[in-house]
């Protein structure tokens, strides 16, 4: 057999060439499929985590109050509206059924008795939308825990995408002005 005879596809009986190499094309789509597929996770992902990015503008979404209705100034608002406070905005996005969100939050109850006059501390449950925890559940954490700082849940899924939340918890610093300055 000569090299050159080694070199060609093998071929079942009755088969062309052409059928022989079109038994290939699976594989090679494929490859192109999954190729595809990871560049387009990797655009999400980038997408993603560059969205609430240091020097970006707040986003406003609405928040239904389940604490701190006096600092938020109602029970449903736009998140927008607190810059009118002119104050700097620590936005932590967290779930009921959240382990680290339930290490976390007591520290800002304790930040919030402590220095609570000179910022506005706000938790969004967003454990509907990450599938950790419903209303009920977020509700049940706060009273078990004395959470009494300012917190509600989002209407929509808009904050997780326009803040990028990737990981639960999550917290966004916002300057007086709406100017995201860390997340």
């Amino acid at each position: 057999m000569s090299s050159r005879q080694s070199r060609r596809p093998s071929r079942g009986k009755g088969q062309t060439r052409a059928q022989a190499r079109q038994g290939k094309q699976p594989k090679n789509r494929s490859m192109l499929y999954i190729g595809g597929a990871a560049l387009l996770l990797v655009a999400l992902v980038v997408f993603g985590i560059f969205r609430a990015i240091p020097g970006t503008t707040a986003s406003d979404f609405e928040i239904v109050a389940y604490t701190g209705q006096e600092t938020l100034g109602g029970d449903e608002i736009n998140f927008i509206s607190l810059l009118d406070q002119d104050k700097p905005i620590i936005l932590n996005f967290w779930a009921g059924n959240c382990p680290p969100c339930r290490a976390e939050m007591p520290g800002f109850q304790s930040l919030y008795e402590a220095e609570g006059d000179d910022f506005i501390l706000l938790g969004v449950d967003v454990g509907p939308f990450t599938g950790l925890g419903s209303h009920q559940d977020a509700t049940q954490f706060l009273s078990e825990f004395g959470i009494s700082y300012p917190t509600g849940f989002a209407k929509d899924p808009k904050p997780v995408r326009e803040y990028g939340v990737q990981a639960m918890p999550t917290t966004v610093f916002i300057t007086p002005d709406g100017k995201v300055t860390r997340n």
